[in-house]
């Protein structure tokens, strides 16, 4: 099997029966989506959601987050791993919002990239699921998948199956594509236990037609 063929069964199977994926993180605006990332890093989403509606309360835009203090915002997200970082983070890159763009998130991975907290795969979440635009995320879960059924070779680093998927994606559905990826990769395609038999696109998978998952 060409990689061209395995994109383009992935690409039908997933179209066909998850036409319209979304992120499970919970937000209601831009500057929330950006909260709840940097909160996702080593976190879960459910764990995230727990928490994100109180702070979501407590400071509904950058200028209110950036006037707090840590010892304020601390406790709203204490529950999610490396709090201390985090409330770090969050309360400076409301700053950097306030401050150089006037409260209003960025639309370009470079200006999303001057923001504390935001390193290349956050901003890519940002910009594909906010303006819908070609910027693949590449998460563990998309790292792990992507090897495992063979849309990448090998990778080595996020930014090597970014690049990779991106060479073989139409632009049109790779932010579809990053939800798919993301998706499959925590309910399907688990880390220590693939669900092979219940896969869908196991004809296509690399690993599964190598026998090793059989």
């Amino acid at each position: 099997m060409t990689a061209k063929q395995r994109y383009e069964g992935i690409i039908a199977w997933f179209s066909e029966n998850m036409p319209s994926p979304e992120t499970e993180l919970r937000y209601d605006t831009p500057f929330h989506l950006l909260l709840a990332v940097i909160l996702s890093a080593q976190c879960t989403d459910k764990r995230v959601n727990m928490v994100t509606p109180a702070l979501f309360e407590a400071y509904p835009t950058p200028e209110s987050l950036a006037a707090a203090t840590e010892e304020e915002v601390f406790p709203y997200i204490k529950s999610v791993s490396f709090p201390n970082n985090k409330t770090r983070h969050i309360i400076r890159a409301a700053r950097v919002l306030t401050e150089e763009f006037g409260g209003e998130m960025p639309s370009d991975i470079d200006n999303l990239m001057k923001l504390p907290g935001v390193g290349r795969k956050t901003a890519n979440v940002m910009l594909a699921v906010v303006w819908n635009k070609a910027a693949m995320a590449v998460d563990t879960h998309v790292f792990r998948v992507s090897n495992r059924i063979g849309l990448t070779d090998n990778s080595r680093t996020p930014l090597e199956t970014e690049k990779t998927l991106m060479r073989y994606l139409p632009a049109e559905i790779v932010p579809k594509a990053h939800h798919w990826l993301i998706l499959h990769g925590r309910y399907v395609c688990k880390a220590r236990r693939p669900d092979c038999l219940e896969c869908g696109i196991r004809e296509y998978c690399k690993t599964w037609n190598s026998g090793k998952d059989k």
